[in-house]
């Protein structure tokens, strides 16, 4: 489901990279893992082993980065790294940040993490000692080379979908968007309803029909409207083309917008 997530293995890369991450907050990943390293020769190799394609398949679910990485024995090592969920305090202040600029979902949408959600009041991004690593083999360092090499493949999930982060914090994409897209509707509504009517030219329609003949028959009542905004239609996957799910959050965001106009 949306809580659970297994990214293929990496194949293996040059080594002559100065950065192993290419975004800002997978940049800020590996910081935190190296940082936090008592050894850093143990880095170095687990560096190594992330580059040379060591690590399997990295299953993702909140709180917890899991994947079978290749030693130096016949038989892989089981690897997993923690990290603390948000709290549901930690989450409204995240999501009160990213609402609060429309450009946040778009950029969400797109695989961007805007820069200003890491300051948000949850400590969205982890800081040295954040990674809590845990290996099958029999090295005690902290963290061995093999956890080091799943928290560098780590970093590069994290440049590909920031989404990956949030869900390590404890919510899935889906649950993430319609959060936002209903707590952007909600505020829409209520400035909308805050802010007085802007005073039209031209002459009112009751002011016309109040002149004209009392046998007048009475305007009919308006239409009530719909108790809950309508569902987006199914948009199809095509070569090239515009992201389905993107479509599709954005017209639930829309729709939602509209219903919440309509009604206030």
């Amino acid at each position: 489901g949306d809580l659970r997530r297994t990214f293929p293995a990496f194949p293996p890369r040059a080594a002559d990279r100065e950065g192993f991450a290419e975004t800002w907050w997978g940049d800020a990943w590996v910081t935190a893992l190296e940082e936090g390293a008592l050894d850093a020769a143990r880095l170095a190799r687990g560096r190594g082993y992330a580059e040379r394609g060591h690590v399997d398949a990295i299953t993702v679910t909140p709180g917890l980065v899991l994947a079978y990485v290749q030693g130096g024995r016949p038989r892989p090592y089981r690897v997993q790294v923690r990290l603390r969920t948000f709290t549901d305090a930690d989450w409204e202040r995240f999501l009160d940040a990213a609402a609060d600029r429309p450009g946040h979902i778009a950029a969400l949408l797109d695989k961007e993490m805007p820069q200003s959600l890491a300051d948000c009041g949850a400590a969205l991004l982890p800081g040295p000692g954040d990674l809590v690593p845990r290996c099958s083999c029999p090295d005690s360092g902290d963290p061995c080379k093999h956890a080091a090499a799943l928290c560098y493949q780590t970093a590069r999930l994290l440049d590909a979908d920031p989404f990956v982060l949030l869900l390590l914090r404890g919510r899935g994409e889906r649950q993430v968007i319609d959060a936002l897209s209903r707590l952007s509707a909600t505020r829409a509504a209520r400035a909308a309803q805050e802010r007085e009517p802007e005073p039209l030219p031209g002459i009112r329609a009751a002011d016309v029909l109040a002149r004209r003949d009392r046998g007048l028959s009475p305007l009919p009542a308006p239409s009530p409207p719909p108790p809950h905004p309508g569902q987006p239609p199914v948009y199809p996957a095509s070569p090239g083309g515009p992201d389905p799910f993107a479509l599709d959050q954005l017209a639930t965001d829309a729709a939602a917008r509209a219903h919440a106009l309509l009604t206030t």
